[in-house]
C-alpha cells in the first residue's frame, strides 16, 4: 500500500481510501444535520474533493479539478474563515460547528466524529519546526477558541475546553482546560499540568 504524506498509511486511512467521494460527503452531510448550507459542511466537502482530486494519476486529467479545488478552497477560507487544506488527515463524520478563525495545519490529523468549533487553531509551535502538527484521536470535542500546538497527540474521547491552550499530549478520555491547559482526571477530578504526565 502506498504511503501518505505523513508516512505509512494507517488502518483508518485505508478505510477512507475504500470509500467513494460521494459516500464520504453524504456521511458529512448527515453529520452536519443534513444542511448543505452550513459553512462547516462546505469546508469539509471541499476538503474531500481536494483529496479525491489529488488521487487522479494523470496530470492532464487532474489539472482542471485541481484549479477548481483551489478556487473552492480560497472561497471557503475567505468567506467562512475556515482553513482546511486537503493535506489534513481528516477522519469520517468530522463536524465543524459554526465558522470564523478556524485554522488547521496542513499536516494535522483529526479522528472520526471529532468536533471543531469557531476560533480553533491546530498548528505548529516552533518556527524552526514548521511541519510539526497535532494529531487528534477519535471523538475529540474541541471547544471554541481552543489552540492546540506542536507535534502532540490528543487521545480518543478527549474534551478540550473553550479557549484552552494545549501544548502537550492529552490522554484518552481526559478533559483539558485553561492556559496553559491542565488535565482533569475523569476518575477523581484531580487537576495537574499536562507537563506532569511524563512523570506519572
Amino acid at each position: 500500500m502506498s504511503a501518505s504524506p505523513f508516512g505509512r498509511v494507517t488502518a483508518s486511512e485505508a478505510e477512507l481510501f475504500t470509500l467513494s467521494l460521494w459516500q464520504l460527503v453524504k456521511e458529512d452531510w448527515i453529520a452536519h444535520g443534513r444542511d448543505w448550507t452550513k459553512p462547516g459542511f462546505r469546508a469539509v466537502a471541499v476538503h474531500r474533493f481536494g483529496v479525491w482530486t489529488m488521487k487522479i494519476k494523470s496530470k492532464f486529467v487532474r489539472a482542471p479539478f485541481s484549479i477548481l479545488y483551489k478556487m473552492l478552497f480560497r472561497k471557503v477560507r475567505n468567506t467562512y474563515g475556515i482553513e482546511l487544506p486537503f493535506t489534513v488527515q481528516l477522519g469520517r463524520r468530522v463536524i465543524i460547528e459554526h465558522q470564523g478563525g478556524i485554522v488547521i495545519h496542513g499536516y494535522a490529523s483529526i479522528g472520526d466524529e471529532s468536533i471543531i468549533r469557531q476560533g480553533v487553531t491546530l498548528g505548529n509551535r516552533y518556527l524552526n519546526r514548521p511541519l510539526d502538527a497535532p494529531k487528534l484521536g477519535k471523538r475529540v470535542n474541541v471547544g471554541a477558541g481552543a489552540k492546540i500546538f506542536g507535534d502532540i497527540t490528543v487521545g480518543d474521547d478527549v474534551n478540550i475546553g473553550a479557549n484552552a491552550v494545549v501544548l502537550s499530549n492529552v490522554p484518552a478520555r481526559a478533559t483539558a482546560v485553561g492556559i496553559p491547559a491542565k488535565i482533569i482526571n475523569s476518575d477523581n477530578h484531580h487537576k495537574f499540568d499536562i507537563g506532569e504526565l511524563s512523570q506519572l
